[in-house]
């Protein structure tokens, strides 16, 4: 048990008090962000976007470059999923919850693809691609790129994408000494498995108000 504890904390010797404290703080956000999302709650949007700036600086400190970019990425889409998800009409929702269409089906893996090779191209320019962790970064980050694009749209089936990015970034941000996130993302994995569960059952009762 010493040694668990010991190889979560020891990282942690070497980093200022302040990068400490601004991660719990990135982690709380984000945790309160994925719940709120769980929950079909427009909360989402601000929680998540204190904590993606957060965690750009902690993430280019870190060398998770890809990491870094989607978490810009993801304030950006937030300025839009916030409009998306609060837009109304005649006082009600107009996006409810919904599955992808024939269109995105067939074109996400594409946009994958192509998010993969900018991601690379980021990491040969800074010179970082000989790390280990790079290969990784990039397949979580095209997984993260359209399942927040997907988020923003309402589509049920972000929560897949969200769910097998969360579970590759566990191991990967823990073998980085950024224990605190390593936490954040195996909870992020359950409560991912729950929104899931919990949008198909709106999705599929046709609860949501429109």
């Amino acid at each position: 048990m010493n040694q668990i504890f010991n190889f979560l904390i020891e990282p942690y010797q070497n980093y200022a008090i302040i990068d400490v404290v601004l991660e719990a703080i990135a982690v709380i956000l984000g945790l309160l962000s994925v719940y709120f999302a769980k929950r079909d709650q427009i909360a989402v949007y601000p929680t998540g976007m204190l904590s993606t700036i957060i965690f750009v600086y902690i993430l280019f400190k870190a060398n998770l470059l890809g990491d870094m970019v989607i978490n810009a990425y993801f304030f950006l889409v937030s300025i839009y999923g916030w409009y998306f998800w609060s837009h109304k009409k005649e006082k009600k929702t107009e996006n409810p919850i919904s599955v992808m269409d024939p269109l995105e089906k067939k074109w996400w893996f594409i946009f994958f693809i192509i998010i993969l090779f900018l991601i690379a191209g980021i990491y040969i320019l800074f010179d970082k691609w000989n790390n280990w962790s790079a290969p990784i970064d990039c397949f979580t980050t095209g997984l993260f790129f359209i399942g927040m694009w997907f988020m923003a749209r309402k589509r049920l089936e972000h929560w897949i994408f969200w769910i097998v990015g969360d579970i590759i970034s566990i191991p990967l941000y823990l073998f980085k000494g950024l224990a605190l996130t390593s936490i954040q993302y195996f909870i992020f994995t359950l409560i991912a498995i729950f929104g899931y569960i919990r949008w198909k059952q709106i999705y599929n009762s046709k609860k949501v108000i429109v």
